[in-house]
């Protein structure tokens, strides 16, 4: 972080924290949750590359703000369908609460780097490595030719590599 992206993410602080807090909160409908995402999106300016001048610094703020908020959104219904699947087995069965979190952090991982990848490219790459589909399967299913197939699995498979091992 160099310091004069921290004098302009504290001057953006300054001007809109509390426009950010509010925007999430209508969002979110909960002011605590709104504070902590408000708070995640200053974390990540601060991390990131950001000019000196913002000419629509509220449009630029709303759409970090609302990207960490989809997040939030789709962990929660990560975590309630990982729960759900949980409930259904014998009490025996269920894991440790330590091993709950270590998957639920994982499925979150794997979603956010599939959300990186187009539509298309992640049906594909769904259907090859969920449903084990092959890539004549995948093209006929879905009104492709095999080329086009194997160019979005290549895609897929670059994007996870890089998102991996950030490249």
């Amino acid at each position: 972080m160099n310091p004069a992206n921290r004098h302009v993410v504290g001057d953006l602080y300054l001007r809109h924290h509390s426009w950010v807090v509010s925007m999430l909160r209508n969002r979110l409908g909960n002011r605590e949750q709104a504070l902590d995402l408000a708070q995640d999106t200053f974390v990540r300016l601060l991390r990131s590359e950001l000019p000196t001048q913002l000419r629509e610094p509220r449009a630029y703020l709303a759409t970090i703000a609302g990207r960490l908020c989809l997040q939030h959104f789709r962990r929660q219904a990560l975590e309630r369908a990982y729960l759900d699947s949980l409930a259904l087995l014998e009490p025996q069965h269920q894991p440790p609460e330590e091993t709950r979190l270590l998957v639920l952090e994982a499925l979150d991982a794997v979603g956010q780097v599939l959300d990186g990848l187009g539509s298309r490219v992640r049906e594909v790459f769904l259907l090859s490595q969920l449903d084990g589909l092959t890539y004549a399967q995948i093209a006929e299913r879905q009104g492709l030719t095999v080329n086009v197939v194997q160019k979005a699995m290549l895609k897929a498979y670059r994007h996870c590599y890089a998102s991996v091992y950030g490249e």
